[in-house]
């Protein structure tokens, strides 16, 4: 269980801080859920708390991870499928995962090859998601503003 204050990452929407807990009554069923507040956009999500080990809820991470997705983020590309398709769906199950330094190597090739072949319209909406995820918990962990994040990202990656 998590508290007040925590920070942590909810898996395709990104990291955030939880501001409170709250009980809602949805079809005549009562639940608790996290009161989530997203570092960018002012955005609140409301997490079931009855199932945060099936969504994949963890904390943000610590600033050696950040070392190691930083790490990740300056590492060559890895080999992708040339069929758009199927480079999509893998994409989109690293980016599903949760796992900071899958999302971290979608971001990295998806930057790479937009700069060397132009990305379709799927793939940038879809580097645009990652981007933003992981800004939001480098954000988070390393105590530093959205703008400096993405230029983080941006002088990392070759």
């Amino acid at each position: 269980m998590f508290n007040i204050g925590d920070k942590i990452v909810y898996p395709m929407h990104g990291a955030g801080i939880i501001e409170g807990i709250e009980e809602k009554e949805i079809l005549g069923e009562k639940k608790k859920y996290y009161v989530m507040k997203m570092p960018m956009g002012e955005m609140k999500v409301m997490v079931p708390m009855d199932n945060i080990e099936d969504i994949g809820i963890r904390e943000v991470i610590n600033l050696s991870e950040v070392e190691q997705v930083l790490a990740v983020l300056g590492d060559d590309k890895t080999k992708m499928p040339q069929n758009w398709n199927r480079r999509y769906r893998a994409n989109m199950d690293k980016i599903k995962s949760g796992d900071i330094y899958e999302i971290s190597s979608v971001v990295r090739n998806l930057v790479i090859r937009d700069r060397e072949k132009g990305l379709s319209t799927g793939e940038r909406k879809m580097l645009n998601n990652a981007k933003q995820m992981l800004i939001s918990e480098l954000v988070l962990a390393k105590n530093i503003d959205e703008k400096q994040a993405e230029e983080l990202i941006e002088n990392i990656i070759k």
